[in-house]
């Protein structure tokens, strides 16, 4: 079974925990193995395929493959969470940006012009599952990513956002549910719990990302039927109030992420 961040809005997407400790390693702060061990996580193995030099076929991991993207001359990462409609991050070319749509995620490399895109394989049976992780690296074009905010224009948008959410939600009764949803969402909260970006991030990036995520799980609670509106024609409306604002919560994401590189490209 493959799923992708959708499949837990609060859950850190893997290309998340990858672009943050990517980050850290190439900037000093972390050493290659702690970074490899945090992006890997709880999962049983990631492995990346597809980097420049190599047989299409080989196989490597993390630490390797992070090495090898510094020799390269990256700088640093970047995160993509793009959904249809919206490649949020992404440079091209059509067949990396389709595979990465297909993902709702990817990670860019600053420096050098190559991405990588995780297929992410649960197996195993119900109540012993596990989990492997294969990045796939493919050129992409050097070029400015698609609809990328600053950290300064994505809290601004976030809190605009979180107004609007809150009076959203108070009109589609998604109060109504009362503890209901304020279990799912905690639900959302333990099953996401994981210490948030890695070191050399601001500490403003840490809250943004907090909030944004928070944000998405409170739209996917809402858009999953919690509350009075439940009908067909209802939950469409639900859907239509509360798009603009994923984009907002996805958008604040993206730029948290990538505060490690952009902040100081800004400087």
């Amino acid at each position: 079974m493959l799923v992708t961040p959708a499949d837990n809005p609060y859950q850190e997407p893997r290309s998340g925990r990858l672009t943050a400790w990517g980050n850290a390693l190439l900037g000093g702060g972390a050493s290659p193995d702690d970074a490899a061990a945090a992006v890997q996580g709880p999962d049983d193995a990631h492995r990346v395929t597809g980097l420049p030099g190599e047989a299409p076929d080989s196989l490597h991991g993390l630490t390797w493959a992070l090495g090898r993207l510094r020799s390269l001359g990256a700088k640093g990462l970047r995160l993509a969470l793009p959904v249809a409609g919206h490649p949020l991050g992404l440079t091209g070319p059509p067949a990396f940006n389709a595979l990465a749509m297909g993902a709702g995620e990817a990670v860019l490399a600053v420096g050098v012009p190559y991405g990588l895109v995780p297929e992410v394989e649960v197996y195993g049976p119900e109540g012993d599952q596990g989990v492997r992780v294969l990045w796939q690296c493919l050129p992409v074009n050097d070029a400015p990513p698609a609809d990328v905010p600053s950290l300064d224009e994505a809290e601004r948008e976030l809190a605009d956002g979180l107004r609007q959410a809150t009076a959203a939600l108070v009109r589609l009764d998604v109060a109504g549910a009362g503890p209901q949803t304020l279990r799912a969402l905690e639900s959302y909260r333990r099953q996401g719990h994981r210490e948030l970006l890695a070191p050399g991030y601001p500490p403003r990036a840490v809250r943004v990302l907090e909030s944004a995520r928070q944000v998405s799980a409170l739209l996917h609670i809402a858009a999953g039927g919690h509350g009075a509106a439940v009908s067909a024609s209802e939950m469409a409306a639900r859907r239509e109030t509360l798009a603009p604002l994923d984009r907002t919560a996805r958008r604040a994401q993206v730029a948290a992420y990538n505060a490690a590189v952009d902040e100081q490209r800004r400087d």
